[in-house]
């Protein structure tokens, strides 16, 4: 009789350690996952110049397409509007935050996947976090290209309004302000008073412009999967903000037919192809699909 009790407490005390071990490798691996992603944010953040000057996509985009001493981006320019809401996603994409759904057995293309809210962790940035929460509470999902015309409030219907972000480029210039790269001013045009954000530290915005030139002159590596997904991403998404050229135009001649000749090498991509790659962040090639399609 004692021996059957020894036995049977025996076994009930090895279940209870299985069960302890499977909990423990679960929360290890969930813990992994969070592990993972607060890494690469610190991977990104080692590569900032300073935890002053680390600049997000959107307000490196901002930057490249500010005019130094006005203070404002072009009149002329329709494309930053939407370009500034492409770089969220794949900001939010590069943090860990966001991914796209699966792509099933019959391999769905890149604009019919609905983005997926991964992780919902504060970014500490509020536009960030405020496209994030729109996205983590949106159900059903929608698509890259539906959430960059949600978030711009291109949409004809009114009850999705809600979701457009606004005042973004004044709100990122704010940042950009607070990081010591511009600053306030008031200008009058004549009909109406503007507040405009001239450059007052030119050394941050040099690094950025040189940081974009290398990429595709001293750096050039031949294969976007070889760059940085963070540089990779700036030059595509400036491009599509039609502000690439501002960072080229200090360039001689040729240099700049050179710089320019390998970006267009790099927008000539298919992103339904290049997102297939081993290590490729999809989400980052579905918003260039949804800008060049």
């Amino acid at each position: 009789m004692t021996s059957l009790t020894q036995r049977t407490s025996g076994l009930v005390q090895r279940r209870t350690e299985a069960i302890r071990s499977a909990a423990a490798d679960k929360d290890k691996e969930s813990g992994g996952e969070e592990d993972e992603a607060r890494r690469g944010e610190e991977e990104e953040d080692d590569k900032g110049d300073s935890k002053e000057t680390r600049l997000t996509l959107m307000e490196e985009v901002l930057l490249l397409g500010l005019k130094d001493r006005e203070g404002y981006t072009s009149f002329w320019n329709d494309c930053i509007s939407s370009g500034l809401r492409g770089c969220m996603l794949v900001e939010l994409a590069l943090r860990g935050r966001l991914q796209l759904e699966a792509c099933g057995v019959r391999r769905k293309s890149l604009l019919a996947r609905k983005v997926i809210c991964k992780s919902d962790a504060p970014t500490g940035d509020v536009l960030l976090d405020e496209a994030l929460k729109h996205i983590k509470e949106t159900q059903p999902p929608e698509t890259v290209q539906s959430w960059i015309e949600l978030l711009s409030g291109e949409t004809w219907n009114p009850l999705k309004l809600h979701y457009q972000l606004r005042n973004v480029r004044e709100r990122l210039a704010k940042n950009l302000v607070e990081k010591g790269v511009l600053t306030t001013e008031k200008q009058n045009f004549l009909l109406f008073d503007m507040t405009t954000h001239p450059l007052t530290n030119s050394s941050i915005k040099q690094r950025l412009i040189k940081k974009v030139q290398d990429s595709v002159l001293e750096k050039w590596v031949n294969d976007p999967h070889r760059m940085d997904k963070r540089i990779l991403a700036l030059i595509l998404l400036a491009h599509s903000s039609d502000v690439l050229e501002n960072a080229f135009a200090p360039l001689q001649d040729d240099q700049y037919d050179l710089g320019m000749k390998r970006v267009h090498t790099l927008l000539e991509l298919e992103p339904e192809k290049e997102s297939a790659k081993p290590n490729a962040n999809e989400l980052m090639w579905a918003v260039v699909a949804a800008f060049t399609k």
